[in-house]
């Protein structure tokens, strides 16, 4: 199975014998593989001796993808599209080649097991939910959390037992979850499962994971950490710990975000002594794909190698990049911008309300030059600054930024920050009766009081306001019509303009 080798077994001596492909006699200087990654990524290898083969006429599959390595029928789309199975390998030993890559990160990462995702951080998310507990069981859940989160307790049938983050009082954004809040959950509800934290937090708010991890495993259960947004921390001294190395038992990240791989690339880690290995096998499988894409793998792989090699030094050029851009704007009145203890270090956020300048607008204009952001609402932006920019990239938007904000100066307004931060759920059932539950469509005027029977969040970040088995509120309502009218988008919910809502049938 992949992500399973017998001790003692190299898993890559089957392969070497078996790959579908000629690999060339000498290894050259490749500008698909500036840095030389190949000799240390075996997806990554396969990648490129499959990719090789096919420029060189000596590969005519039969097998999946339909394109069959064409480009004259739908075009430069299907560039570089190999699968894993019968493309990086033999549909047969490709998973030998996989669980090496496998067992590369989880060494790397500290981990006793790790599986990549072509599925993200989201599918990583929803694996954790199935592995780590029953139907009917208690979960300690984060409220700040993401949508795949709360739709993997749907899946795995865990009731949450909310817990909220501190919020700062001046921005109104979210902090970490305190471990005394934990500890007081785990003590009123001595049968959960397990600890569901988001750190760091969509803003780069980090709290005290080891803490957290202590709490849990005095309680018996495992902590388990989406830390979706920042796959570098651990890899310079400046940098927080990593969840694992925090005491984390399971821990998600994606490699996509932060790290130079393909989009839907993730890791998800875990250790075993509070985890079942052959249970997390099963529920990572339960809700992945049986048709990897082998660019997406051999991404994730070339990403750990680089990490694992020159992690510092590239961590170390991504703190300097951030620090630059914070010292220059906070230099620009009424602009600030996150930062001290408790804040990822290699995070922007960029708060706008003192300047008065409207975020959409700032938004506007990012992406008329061409520098399309992670976030914009009407009080903030946040770019994603990562190893793979420079100090040229970061100068530009950086000064880009700063005259968009001068464009749209008004005068200074108090934040109002996003319904995502400071929603107050109010759970009459637990998520997964909600999500089966007979529904009906009513107007938004009558859906005051009403139980939610799905999911509606402001995007992004993707936190749901409105979650299956919650009592729609006023306030609810109306931060959600606030965020709307202001430019923002409502996502997942049936009816995005908020005429009607779905709810439980009485």
């Amino acid at each position: 199975m992949p992500g399973h080798v017998l001790a003692g077994e190299d898993p890559r001596a089957c392969v070497r014998q078996t790959n579908l492909v000629r690999r060339p006699a000498q290894p050259t200087a490749d500008p698909r593989d500036p840095l030389g990654l190949r000799a240390d990524a075996p997806l990554l290898d396969g990648w490129l001796a499959s990719t090789e083969a096919a420029e060189r006429g000596d590969l005519t599959p039969m097998c999946t993808p339909g394109h069959k390595q064409r480009h004259d029928l739908t075009g430069a789309v299907v560039a570089g599209d190999t699968p894993l199975y019968g493309g990086l390998d033999t549909i047969k030993h490709a998973d030998a080649l996989l669980a090496e890559a496998e067992s590369r990160a989880a060494r790397l990462w500290g981990a006793d097991w790790c599986r990549f995702s072509v599925a993200g951080s989201t599918h990583g998310n929803q694996a954790l939910a199935l592995a780590a507990g029953t139907p009917g069981q208690e979960a300690i859940v984060t409220r700040c959390l993401h949508r795949s989160l709360l739709l993997g307790l749907v899946l795995a049938g865990l009731r949450p037992v909310w817990v909220l983050p501190e919020r700062d009082p001046g921005t109104g954004l979210p902090g970490p979850v305190a471990v005394a809040t934990v500890r007081d959950a785990l003590a009123a509800h001595p049968g959960a499962c397990a600890v569901f934290l988001g750190d760091p937090s969509y803003v780069g708010t980090t709290g005290d994971l080891a803490g957290h991890a202590d709490a849990a495993h005095e309680a018996g259960v495992p902590l388990i950490v989406d830390a979706a947004w920042a796959a570098y921390l651990g890899f310079h001294p400046d940098l927080p710990a990593h969840a694992i190395a925090a005491g984390a038992d399971g821990m998600v990240t994606s490699a996509h975000k932060a790290l130079p791989a393909s989009t839907q690339g993730a890791l998800v880690f875990a250790r075993t002594q509070r985890l079942d290995r052959a249970r997390l096998d099963r529920a990572f499988e339960a809700t992945h794909t049986t048709s990897p894409a082998g660019a997406i793998t051999a991404s994730i792989d070339a990403s750990r190698a680089l990490l694992a090699r020159d992690g510092k030094q590239l961590c170390a050029s991504l703190l300097r990049l951030v620090a630059t851009a914070r010292r220059r704007l906070a230099e620009v009145p009424g602009v600030a911008v996150l930062d001290g203890p408790g804040v990822d270090p290699a995070k922007l956020v960029v708060l706008l309300a003192g300047a008065g300048a409207d975020g959409y607008a700032v938004e506007a204009d990012l992406i008329a030059a061409g520098m399309p952001v992670e976030l914009g609402d009407r009080d903030m932006i946040i770019p994603i600054i990562t190893v793979a920019d420079t100090e040229d990239t970061v100068a530009r938007f950086t000064q880009t930024l700063v005259a968009a904000i001068e464009r749209h100066r008004r005068p200074p307004r108090q934040p109002e920050p996003s319904p995502a931060w400071s929603v107050s759920p109010r759970m009459a059932i637990p998520p997964r009766e909600a999500f089966f539950a007979p529904n009906e469509t009513v107007a938004a005027d009558a859906a005051a009081g009403r139980i939610s029977a799905e999911l509606v969040a402001p995007y992004p970040p993707g936190i749901p306001v409105l979650a299956p088995g919650e009592v729609i509120t006023g306030d609810a309502l109306a931060a959600l019509r606030t965020a709307k009218a202001q430019g923002g988008r409502i996502a997942y919910a049936a009816d995005p303009t908020l005429a009607t809502f779905q709810v439980i049938t009485r």
